[in-house]
């Protein structure tokens, strides 16, 4: 079984944080207000798309810039940013 660490908010939790409010946001508004708010659901799954085929993430590139530090691949950190639960 695949647990993450969470013990403190690193690069790739943040990610898929602000994935989850904004998917969770556009299908509200789309029940609540307008059937176009789904575009915003859509444009975040376009964007975790791009980012498995790529590896390019803005969202990764705005919060590096604002400070934030991937942990995956750092094996000081936690050994590639996970912990495993048998």
């Amino acid at each position: 079984m695949y647990i993450a660490k969470t013990d403190k908010w690193y690069m790739e939790r943040i990610i898929w944080l602000i994935a989850g409010v904004f998917t969770l946001t556009g299908t509200v508004l789309t029940l609540i207000h307008s059937k176009y708010w789904l575009i915003l659901t859509g444009l975040v799954g376009v964007n975790l798309i791009i980012f498995a085929a790529t590896g390019f993430c803005i969202m990764a590139n705005i919060l590096y810039k604002l400070g934030a530090r991937p942990v995956a691949g750092n094996k000081s950190e936690c050994g590639a940013g996970c912990q495993s639960a048998e």
